[in-house]
């Protein structure tokens, strides 16, 4: 084994197989499970978010799984902040540890760190909602073609969301947005990034089938249940956001079943879009041998 333990990090979308692998693996190598999936965290979603089940929980320690409640929302920094000293507990006793999930940002927050952005201003905020509100997105379009460049180039120029983020950023710190990336400290771990591979139609036919196995188990009440907490950020995700319009008398329950199912899906090709475009993505066909030199 050389200096440095490894991280095999297994990614993609939903319903590919991922809680599967990451299991044969942990059980492989005798080690731990860390979940980074950004909603199998709370208790209360249990349903929606193809939680492992308890003969899967069973088969290895898992970690971040239902160990918190939705009134105590961890985002990626967070994520990142107690990740970390858990991945060095258990390469004090193992030499590789497993993550698994399908959140991109959460990943890359502890494989790769989150940049240091500086905390924005009130004044900042107010001035990219009131610049959003009466120029709309060609307006942000302008100015952060402006004040950016660089960052403009890459940006997704259809996601308003993200130039407002990085226009906060400039407005706050007077540089701009992209002096700011990639200036987070290297991690102590080695890591190989695998994703199942499952074709297209196949991947659409297994989510369509999971969301049918979740209402047979009780989603649409489990929804009910958290009706009471459905403008908190955790619930407007898939499996959950699709039923407050229904519940409200705005569509019936098949209408409700089609959505989950198409939002599904769209977000399943978001994480594959995602995940493929990450840099040193494997097979798993292609990292046996590179895990097997690694761990030797």
């Amino acid at each position: 084994m050389a200096d440095k333990p490894l991280l095999i990090v297994i990614g993609g979308p939903t319903a590919s197989g991922k809680t599967e692998l990451a299991i044969e693996l942990a059980r492989h190598y005798g080690t731990d499970i860390v979940s980074a999936d950004s909603r199998q965290f709370y208790r209360e979603m249990q349903i929606g978010n193809a939680r492992p089940t308890e003969t899967e929980l069973a088969a290895a320690p898992h970690h971040f799984i239902a160990d918190r409640s939705i009134l105590q929302p961890l985002n990626a920094g967070g994520y990142a902040d107690e990740a970390l000293p858990l991945l060095n507990r258990i390469f004090k006793k193992r030499p590789v540890a497993v993550m698994v999930g399908g959140s991109g940002l959460y990943i890359r927050s502890v494989c790769e760190g989150l940049d240091d952005f500086p905390t924005v201003s009130e004044g900042a905020g107010a001035q990219v909602e009131r610049l959003s509100r009466e120029e709309g997105i060609e307006g942000l379009r302008s100015e952060l073609s402006r004040l950016d460049p660089v960052y403009f180039e890459r940006v997704d120029r259809h996601n308003p969301r993200r130039m407002e983020r990085a226009l906060r950023v400039c407005y706050t710190a007077g540089r701009p947005y992209s002096d700011f990336l990639g200036n987070a400290p290297p991690r102590p771990f080695r890591t190989v990034y695998l994703q199942p591979q499952a074709i297209r139609e196949k991947l659409y036919d297994r989510i369509n089938r999971r969301v049918d196995r979740m209402l047979s188990a009780g989603l649409e009440e489990e929804a009910r249940s958290l009706q009471h907490a459905r403008h908190l950020p955790v619930l407007q995700t898939v499996g959950y956001q699709e039923w407050w319009p229904c519940f409200a008398g705005e569509y019936d329950r098949e209408r409700a079943v089609e959505l989950i199912k198409r939002n599904s899906r769209r977000y399943a090709k978001r994480q594959r879009t995602w995940f493929r475009d990450y840099h040193d993505v494997r097979t798993l066909t292609e990292a046996v041998h590179e895990v097997k030199a690694l761990t030797d």
